[in-house]
């Protein structure tokens, strides 16, 4: 029954995140508050693994997803699910896009799924930096906003971003490889 369950939640996800992988961060963290087969925590985890491996991201994280979940059948539930919703689409859109391509209707549509694609990268990139940058469980022992703060990921933040200004040409996968480095050396996962 979890191969199924696993096949229809991340079918449910493929289907409705328009917008590529970080589409897929808010029906996520709904997802793991709902099952339980993961916290918000281990979706940011996810998503610097996912980001920092070959290919997509919300196949990276389903099939994760379904590895912790099931087992390699779950990755293979959680995979198949979250790329039929595509294959469907595209065969469809194919037919049919020969057909329609110049309707202005169908020109208008693709135009008006920008800001809804925009919208659901913006809220998944904040969660995702509150989650990194904010200790929420400090607030509510000591009620102060300067306990919220994680001041280790703020400053690493900070440095790989003045790096990043300062070495221009550098190479995305060298900032990966520093933020790696600094979060193994200072141990940022569960501090």
């Amino acid at each position: 029954m979890i191969f199924l369950q696993l096949f229809w939640e991340f079918f449910k996800t493929g289907l409705f995140a328009v917008g590529g992988g970080l589409a897929t961060l808010p029906f996520l963290y709904e997802m793991g508050a709902r099952t339980g087969w993961f916290t918000a925590q281990q979706v940011a985890d996810m998503l610097a693994v996912s980001e920092s491996t070959p290919g997509p991201i919300g196949i990276n994280m389903a099939v994760y997803t379904g590895y912790t979940s099931a087992g390699v059948l779950g990755s293979v539930a959680a995979l198949v699910g979250i790329v039929t919703p595509s294959i469907i689409v595209i065969i469809l859109i194919a037919a049919a896009l020969r057909a329609f391509r110049d309707n202005k209707y169908v020109k208008g549509a693709f135009y008006g799924i920008r800001p809804v694609s925009t919208g659901l990268i913006a809220a998944a990139g904040v969660t995702v930096a509150a989650g990194a940058l904010l200790n929420l469980d400090a607030w509510e022992g000591a009620g102060k906003f300067w306990t919220v703060l994680d001041w280790k990921a703020i400053a690493l933040a900070a440095v790989i971003f003045a790096v990043s200004k300062v070495f221009k040409k550098l190479h995305p996968a060298f900032l990966i490889l520093i933020g790696a480095v600094a979060g193994a050396v200072f141990k940022f996962a569960g501090a």
